[in-house]
């Protein structure tokens, strides 16, 4: 007879275990695609516990949503005390695409922010992350809003699978912007 001995986790750690199933869940099948038990299964706990923990689907892909803003910006921060640079936040960017669920799950709240209890935090975490670039390196506002628009298209060839861990090969309409993600 064998026996198995559980941790248990903390209250802190198994909140930070059901945000990031619910980060997988979200970041595959969207807000209206996800249930609560999906992510209940995925963090191997009962739906009621993740009611209980965060009170309603919203408020838990707000969690998703706002904890992947939270690791864009840490990693910036990172790539910005080794150089304050828009190139080196731009490179540690092209890394987090190794992740593609975080840029996907930031999709998913962009696309949901039509509802004003979403839209609302989810343009808040967008903002800070702008206003975060704009403080690490100086970058005026026309450079900003150029290295947005370039992460965009990046996040758009990511959840399209054209960069990434599980990229396909590239139609013929996708290689020319393909050389602008090497040259960057």
């Amino acid at each position: 007879m064998s026996t198995v001995t559980r941790t248990r986790l903390t209250a802190e750690e198994r909140q930070e275990q059901l945000i990031a199933a619910a980060v997988t869940a979200f970041s595959q099948n969207g807000y209206a695609g996800t249930t609560t038990d999906q992510v209940a299964r995925l963090a191997g706990v009962s739906q009621p516990y993740v009611i209980r923990l965060f009170r309603t689907k919203q408020e838990l892909f707000l969690a998703a949503v706002l904890h992947a803003g939270d690791r864009i910006e840490a990693t910036w921060r990172a790539a910005a005390e080794r150089e304050p640079t828009l190139e080196s936040l731009g490179h540690a960017y092209k890394d987090l695409l190794e992740h593609p669920e975080l840029t996907s799950m930031l999709l998913h709240g962009f696309a949901a922010a039509h509802d004003p209890a979403i839209g609302d935090p989810v343009r808040g975490c967008f903002g800070r992350l702008y206003e975060v670039v704009r403080e690490l390196t100086g970058a005026t506002d026309e450079e900003a809003s150029d290295f947005f628009a370039f992460g965009m298209l990046l996040t758009c060839m990511g959840a399209m699978r054209l960069v990434g861990p599980d990229a396909v090969p590239p139609q013929p309409w996708a290689v020319g912007l393909l050389s602008t993600f090497e040259e960057h």
